[in-house]
C-alpha cells in the first residue's frame, strides 16, 4: 500500500513537472492538469495545450491507468489468494500473539491440553495452542484460542508462539517422547519458563524432570489417585475442588512468595493471620512442606506459603508475590 502510494505521488509530481517544462505553467495549475488527467475526471484544460502538451497529456493517461487501476486489481487479485488461502487469517493471529506477555503456551489439544486450556483461561490466563494436527486446531480456534500449527518441538514453532515472553508452557502431546523434545527447546529458548509435562507413564516423570520440566504428572497416576481419595475421603476433595476452583467459594487456597519488600516477609504467622492470611504450611522445595507453622514464626524474603483466605485478597496477593511463575522453582531459596 505504502508503495502504491509512493508511485502515485510520484507520477503526479513528474507529471506536474513536465507541463511546466512543456508549458510554461506555474506549480499549481501543472499539479492540477497532471492529477486530473491521472484519475481521468474529465475537467476541462487549465490554460490551452499545445502539440507537446497533448503528448505528455497522453502519456501521463495511460501512465495513470496502468499505475492506478493496474495496480488495483493486482491487489485485489492477492487479497483475494490470501483469504482463499488462510494466509491473512494467519497473519492476523500472528500479529495478535505478538502482542502477547505473560501467557501460558499448551501444546497438544487432545483431551487432555482442551481441559488444560479451558482452566487457565478460567483462571484469568491468556492461552496459545500449538498442534500438528488440522482438526484440533480447529476446534481450538472455534474454542477462542489463538493457534499456531506445528510442530511445539522445534525452535521456529515455540518462538512464533511467543515462548520467550511466556509464563509457562504445558506440553500435553500424547506422545511421551515429543513431550521431552518440547520441554528441552522450550527450556533452552526460555530459562525462566515455568514447564509442566505429560507422562504416559510413570517412568517418564524423571526424564521430563531431567529435561528441564518444573512438574510432570501422569494424568492416568493422577486420576487412579483421585478415585481412590474420592472413595476413601469424598468430602475433603471436594472442598479442596472448591476452594481453587475460581468463583467456587468466597475464600481460595494459593501460594504466595515472601518478596523483600512485599506484604508478608518480616511479619509473623501470627500477624498474617490477624490480616485474614491463614498459612497452612510453608513450602521449601517441591513436596518439602513445613505443616502449621506456629505464630511466632516469622517470615523472611525468599520463602514461599501455603495459604489460604478471601479469594479476592490472595488472589490480588498473589499476583504481586509473582511476576512470572507462581510456583515454587528449584533456584528460589529460602532468605
Amino acid at each position: 500500500m505504502l508503495g502504491w502510494i509512493l508511485a502515485v505521488c510520484g507520477l503526479a509530481l513528474l507529471g506536474a513537472f513536465g507541463y511546466m517544462l512543456l508549458e510554461g505553467w506555474s506549480f499549481l495549475d501543472s499539479l492540477y492538469m497532471a492529477v486530473t488527467t491521472m484519475t481521468t475526471v474529465g475537467f476541462r484544460e487549465v490554460h490551452e495545450l499545445d502539440l507537446p502538451g497533448r503528448i505528455w497529456t497522453m502519456l501521463m493517461a495511460l501512465s495513470a491507468i496502468g499505475v492506478i487501476f493496474g495496480t488495483v486489481g493486482v491487489v485485489a487479485e492477492n487479497v483475494m489468494a490470501d483469504v482463499a488461502s488462510g494466509r491473512r487469517k494467519a497473519k492476523r493471529m500472528k500479529r495478535k500473539i505478538d502482542q502477547l506477555t505473560g501467557h501460558f503456551v499448551v501444546c497438544g489439544y487432545g483431551r487432555v491440553g482442551a481441559m488444560v486450556a479451558r482452566e487457565l483461561v478460567e483462571d484469568g490466563n491468556l492461552v496459545v495452542v500449538i498442534d500438528v494436527k488440522e482438526d484440533s486446531l480447529e476446534r481450538a480456534e472455534n474454542d477462542g484460542y489463538l493457534v499456531i500449527h506445528g510442530d511445539g518441538a522445534t525452535e521456529e514453532v515455540l518462538r512464533a508462539a511467543g515462548v520467550e515472553r511466556a509464563k509457562g508452557l504445558v506440553s500435553a502431546i500424547d506422545s511421551d517422547a515429543q513431550n521431552v523434545y518440547v520441554t528441552l527447546t522450550a527450556r533452552s529458548l526460555n530459562p525462566g519458563l515455568f514447564i509442566v509435562g505429560r507422562a504416559g507413564a510413570e517412568n517418564v516423570i524423571s526424564k521430563l524432570i531431567q529435561a528441564g520440566a518444573d512438574r510432570a504428572v501422569s494424568p492416568y497416576t493422577m486420576a487412579g489417585r483421585r478415585i481412590v481419595n474420592l472413595a476413601l475421603r469424598p468430602g475433603v476433595i471436594e472442598f479442596i475442588d472448591a476452594a481453587l476452583t475460581p468463583g467456587g467459594m468466597a475464600f481460595t487456597m494459593e501460594e504466595v512468595e515472601a518478596l523483600a519488600d512485599g506484604p508478608l516477609a518480616g511479619h509473623t504467622i501470627g500477624q498474617l493471620r490477624q490480616r485474614g492470611i491463614l498459612t497452612l504450611a510453608m513450602l521449601h522445595a517441591p513436596g518439602d512442606y513445613e505443616p502449621n507453622p506456629p505464630d511466632e514464626r516469622m517470615v523472611t524474603a525468599g520463602e514461599h506459603l501455603i495459604v489460604s483466605g478471601a479469594s479476592d485478597l490472595l488472589d490480588s496477593l498473589a499476583r504481586r508475590s509473582f511476576a512470572g511463575s507462581r510456583s515454587w522453582r528449584p533456584e528460589v531459596k529460602p532468605a
